[in-house]
C-alpha cells in the first residue's frame, strides 16, 4: 500500500464497487484499485474483510470500511459540503437517499437472482419468480420517478449519488440478466443510463460483466 493512498478492493463489474470508484474519481481522491474477485481471491480479501464481500475500502490509516453506503457516507465527509454528492439539507437528502437505496436494493436482488439462475444446478422456481418480480417492481418505481423529472440529473443540474447508484445498477442488470432486464420498457431510465455512461468518470471506472466461475 502506498502511503496516504486508499485501496479499493473489488471488480468494477460490481455496481457497488463501481459506484464507490466513481465517487472517488469525482471527488479527486486518489486510490489504488485491487480488482479482486470474491470467488477467485476470497483468501486475500478475507485478510481485509472477514465477510469476503466487496466493496472493501482500506483507508489511508489502515482502517477498513465495508458496505457501499458506509463508504459513500465516509467519502462525503472528506470534501466540503458544496461538493458532496448527497444534499446536506432535508428533505432533499432523504429523497436522494431513498432513490439510491432503491437502486442498490435492485442491484442486490439482481445479484441474488443471477446466482439462483446460473450457479445452482436446480434453481428454485419460486425464488426466481419472487426475485424477478422484485426486480421488475423496482425498475418500474424508478422509471416512474425519473419520468416525473425534466432535469438532466435526478435531482437537478448536477450529478449526485442517486444518479450514480441507479446507472451502475442498470449497467450490471442489463449485462448479467439480459433475459429479464429490457430497458425498452423504461425509456426514462434508458436515457438516464446513457447520459451517465457518457461521462468521463463512468468511462474510466468500468469493467464488462464477468460471470463468476
Amino acid at each position: 500500500m502506498r502511503e496516504g493512498i486508499m485501496i479499493l478492493i473489488g471488480q468494477f463489474d460490481s455496481s457497488f464497487v463501481r459506484r464507490v470508484g466513481i465517487a472517488l474519481t469525482l471527488y479527486d481522491i486518489p486510490f489504488e484499485h485491487r480488482p479482486w474477485s470474491v470467488f477467485g481471491d476470497a483468501g486475500r480479501l478475507a485478510a481485509f474483510n472477514p465477510l469476503t464481500k466487496v466493496p472493501t475500502l482500506v483507508l489511508d490509516d489502515g482502517e477498513v470500511l465495508v458496505d457501499s453506503h458506509l463508504i459513500i457516507d465516509h467519502l462525503d465527509t472528506l470534501v466540503e459540503p458544496a461538493r458532496r454528492l448527497y444534499p446536506t439539507a432535508e428533505p432533499a437528502r432523504r429523497r436522494a437517499l431513498k432513490v439510491a437505496a432503491l437502486a442498490t436494493g435492485l442491484a442486490d436482488v439482481g445479484v441474488s437472482l443471477f446466482y439462483e439462475k446460473h450457479l445452482h444446478a436446480d434453481a428454485s422456481e419460486m425464488l426466481v419468480a419472487r426475485r424477478s418480480a422484485q426486480l421488475l417492481g423496482a425498475l418500474a418505481a424508478l422509471e416512474t420517478d425519473r419520468a416525473g423529472r425534466a432535469s438532466p440529473f435526478w435531482f437537478g443540474e448536477t450529478i449526485g449519488h442517486a444518479d450514480i447508484a441507479v446507472a451502475c445498477a442498470l449497467r450490471h442488470m442489463r449485462e448479467s440478466l439480459p433475459e429479464i432486464v429490457d430497458l425498452q420498457a423504461c425509456p426514462h431510465l434508458a436515457a438516464h443510463a446513457e447520459r451517465m455512461e457518457a461521462l468521463p468518470a463512468f468511462r474510466t471506472i468500468f469493467q464488462p460483466f464477468v460471470p463468476p466461475s
